[in-house]
């Protein structure tokens, strides 16, 4: 169990992260040694050991966790205000760039790949990451319908789940070709998706004599 901490403690416990965080980064999960960590963050072992008595494990733990919390923080602030889709298409592009600007090396899915799956709190990373994730597409999704810009019949915690299935689909095969060309296609197939008119509608402007082009 980490131990209670004061304010200072817990900002000295978050530049430890940060420093392991940037550290992996550089080298990579498998590269990284405490000692490496240690010499980063100006940090003795007891000190390193009293943060994170569960050692590089819990270490690699807390780091996945600020990982998964950068892959959301650099998406602000357009994840929380697609209200508009001048809002969404700037959010498609905050991806977009958060995934060129990382390259083909997923720190996230590195030290992940470290953490066995018996690792306390391990699983609940990614399940709270892609939770959070969706939930945020939901709501956008949700606003844009009350707004009348998406058909109310779409089902919003469906669309957001096959939306975000799709960028993660692109990152995989981005992180396996260099080509953002996959993650560039499902944000554009995906939000064009949205605005879509539903069958069901669009049967009946046709019943009704309407005419003209859906855009």
């Amino acid at each position: 169990m980490a131990p209670r901490l004061t304010p200072k403690g817990a900002a000295t416990r978050q530049r430890i992260v940060e420093g392991a965080a940037a550290e992996i980064r550089a080298r990579g999960v498998t590269e990284t040694t405490l000692d490496d960590i240690r010499a980063r963050t100006s940090t003795s072992k007891s000190q390193l050991f009293h943060y994170f008595p569960g050692g590089k494990e819990e270490l690699l733990l807390a780091v996945a966790q600020n990982e998964a919390d950068r892959v959301l923080s650099d998406q602000q602030p357009h994840l929380n205000a697609l209200t508009s889709w001048r809002a969404w298409h700037d959010w498609r592009d905050a991806v977009v760039d958060r995934y060129r600007r990382q390259g083909q090396q997923c720190p996230l899915n590195a030290l992940m790949s470290q953490l066995t799956p018996a690792t306390p709190g391990a699983q609940a990373v990614t399940g709270q990451l892609v939770a959070s994730w969706q939930s945020k597409l939901a709501i956008g999704i949700r606003a844009m319908q009350d707004q009348g810009e998406i058909p109310a019949e779409l089902d919003a915690d469906q669309a957001a789940a096959a939306l975000l299935a799709g960028i993660q689909g692109g990152v995989l095969i981005m992180m396996s070709t260099g080509s953002l060309a996959h993650l560039e296609a499902a944000l554009d197939l995906g939000i064009r998706q949205l605005r879509a008119v539903p069958s069901s509608s669009a049967a009946s402007s046709s019943n009704t004599g309407s005419a003209g082009n859906i855009r």
